[in-house]
């Protein structure tokens, strides 16, 4: 697309955001309702368009240009479209983040600070072969009153091109909801141009393999929130529970290995006497183990499981806030006191004791939905559901009020929270 035209869609994108910001909770639940029926009711034609791209990955696949994983997450099954119209309904029942009153003061007599939520205005996201972001995104955005430019990856074009035009229809169909909250673009020279315009853009979100979020956080000025890579950890304590082991690291590794949150590095005391007996166990899973591998920044995506044996809770503590990617870490440990300390001094997003680390997901924790998962230490951390697509302002009311009456001490605060 040329640049004047996307320099468009972006303005009109703006003067949206102005627009859904001052919509009720009634209607954006109303909008959400008729989204998910809509999808429901045209499942079939969504299906169609996802064989069409998933035919088309197959040739990608076998002439490498596609990995596995990427086909993996490209598949839209009945499953995934169940938990996408469900994701969108439990959306729409959330409770509205915009205009909570997150702070309330009186500076002074009459003199009254509220700290709000509000939307953060246009959200670029740009996306791999994962179909279910749309609806996903579409409905946190409009849940959050924020606009939004959606790019989805070439290799789902046809699914995308689907779900948005239902999605549409179901806007179009919502008396009094402003157009152009939700806009799609297709190109690589789209993505460039989206991230140039911190003018009109104010949050960028991509979702995908570390590649590509590289590229997006080295080429813009806009925040960006996501995260590069998924190197997540398991530690076997000593003191872990045999069964317990071998069901979390399964779990972890076998559950969906493509996905960010699927454990990488299995860390084990070499104190715990069971552990010939689970490296065993996850051989007979299919899980193939890579003892002490020459990197351990690898994100495998697949049923292989790097590991090797530390010394004590303090070097795996160690080794992970030195490789992990900050997404997600575990421990497996029946020591309490053991458990507090590696919860507290491991520096990821999301730390965990004696559960699987697929739990780090915005459905799993009640969000509804996420945008996707962060490994940032400002703004929002962990699975970004519609809380990380708020910010806040501060308004103030007086009557007439001036700072130089309490430069001259003819005034002073008395600061009190109402």
């Amino acid at each position: 697309m040329e640049e004047n035209k996307f320099i468009e869609i972006a303005q009109k994108a703006k003067n949206a955001s102005k627009k859904i910001a001052t919509l009720s909770a009634g209607l954006k639940d109303k909008a959400l309702l008729n989204i998910a029926e809509y999808i429901k009711n045209n499942q079939d034609k969504i299906f169609e368009a996802n064989k069409k791209d998933l035919d088309e990955a197959v040739v990608l696949v076998e002439n490498g240009e596609l990995t596995k994983s990427t086909y993996n997450r490209l598949k839209l099954d009945e499953n995934k479209m169940r938990d996408m119209i469900q994701g969108i309904i439990d959306i729409s029942g959330l409770e509205d983040p915009v205009g909570k009153v997150l702070l309330k003061r009186q500076l002074d007599d009459g003199l009254i600070l509220t700290k709000v939520s509000c939307p953060i205005g246009v959200l670029g996201i740009i996306f791999e072969a994962r179909p279910d972001v749309i609806s996903q995104i579409s409905a946190l955005a409009i849940k959050s009153s924020n606009a939004v430019i959606l790019k989805g990856g070439k290799e789902s074009h046809n699914t995308n091109s689907v779900i948005m035009s239902v999605i549409q229809e179901a806007l179009n169909k919502t008396e009094g909801f402003p157009k152009d909250v939700l806009t799609q673009v297709f190109t690589r020279e789209d993505v460039a141009n989206m991230l140039s315009l911190d003018k009109y853009i104010d949050l960028i979100i991509p979702r995908g393999g570390n590649s590509l979020v590289k590229f997006i956080k080295e080429n813009t000025k806009i925040p960006v929130l996501g995260h590069a890579d998924g190197i997540c950890h398991i530690f076997i304590d000593k003191s872990a529970d045999l069964n317990k082991a071998k069901r979390i690291v399964i779990d972890s590794k076998t559950q969906y290995p493509s996905a960010c949150n699927s454990v990488e590095t299995l860390l084990i005391h070499k104190d715990f006497e069971y552990a010939d007996e689970l490296l065993e166990t996850l051989k007979n899973a299919e899980i193939k183990l890579v003892a002490n591998p020459q990197s351990w920044h690898k994100e495998y995506s697949d049923k292989i499981l790097a590991y090797k044996f530390v010394h004590s809770l303090e070097e795996a503590i160690e080794h992970i806030n030195e490789y992990s990617s900050g997404h997600t870490d575990s421990i497996v440990t029946e020591d309490k006191t053991n458990a507090k300390i590696f919860m507290n001094a491991v520096d990821s997003a999301g730390v965990y004791h004696n559960v699987s680390t697929r739990f780090a997901d915005g459905f799993r924790y009640g969000f509804g939905a996420e945008v996707g998962i962060s490994t940032n230490k400002t703004h929002a951390r962990g699975p970004v559901g519609l809380e990380g697509l708020t910010i806040y302002k501060y308004q103030l009311e007086g009557n007439g009020d001036i700072v130089k009456e309490y430069a001259e001490g003819i005034k002073t605060f008395n600061h009190k929270d109402l």
